[in-house]
């Protein structure tokens, strides 16, 4: 098993997981040794299964204002800390091929080995969600070939990453390629960067 094929399995499992309670306010589980990098992918992919529920709930169009707010902070929050995490992941990989000396025409890669990963851990969700709404025996045949079909490109778009992703990292183990890490030092979080927050004061 590569090292991204084992990515999808901890990311299923995180999915599946959540799904145990499919509950937003549910305590992660610790199922892999602090400080792994299966526990980092795991965590990594409850924050996006958890995310992926509260987007659904904020639109629910008979949702309360006052709910709805405190609803949009807590995903404004969620997608910091999904950031974050894949930062972390970035500075595993930086780590990890830090003795690599890049070739002489070693050339960058358009993303990040996380922010692939980050990709790859949404896709988890989709498929999930996508196996759910072609299994549903409450809708009709129509809606359920309409999404086995999305289901079957989701999957294929899966194997595909995975593929880019081990070759990714190959090429960066080899020296063919380089990685940076960039912070995407998201602005509006930030009092010191959002007009709206420092003009308060």
């Amino acid at each position: 098993m590569t090292f991204t094929e084992n990515c999808n399995v901890v990311f299923d499992r995180a999915t599946d997981d959540y799904h145990v309670t499919d509950n937003i306010d549910a305590p992660r589980p610790t199922p892999y040794p602090k400080g792994s990098i299966e526990a980092i992918l795991y965590e990594k992919n409850w924050i996006d299964v958890t995310q992926w529920h509260m987007e659904d709930l904020i639109r629910d169009p008979q949702i309360e204002p006052l709910e709805a707010v405190a609803l949009k902070r807590r995903i404004d929050a969620s997608n910091q800390e999904r950031t974050d995490m894949v930062e972390e992941l970035d500075s595993w990989f930086r780590d990890k091929y830090a003795s690599v000396t890049p070739l002489h025409d070693a050339t960058i890669n358009t993303e990040s080995p996380a922010w692939a990963l980050d990709r790859l851990s949404i896709l988890a969700v989709k498929i999930f969600h996508m196996k759910a709404e072609a299994d549903r025996t409450d809708a009709d045949d129509a809606h359920r070939r309409k999404c086995a079909a999305k289901l079957d490109v989701l999957l294929e778009q899966r194997s595909d990453l995975t593929q880019a992703i081990d070759t990714l990292l190959n090429d960066i183990e080899a020296g063919r390629k380089y990685m940076k890490v960039y912070r995407q030092m998201k602005m509006y979080n930030d009092a010191a960067t959002n007009p709206v927050l420092y003009g308060k004061k």
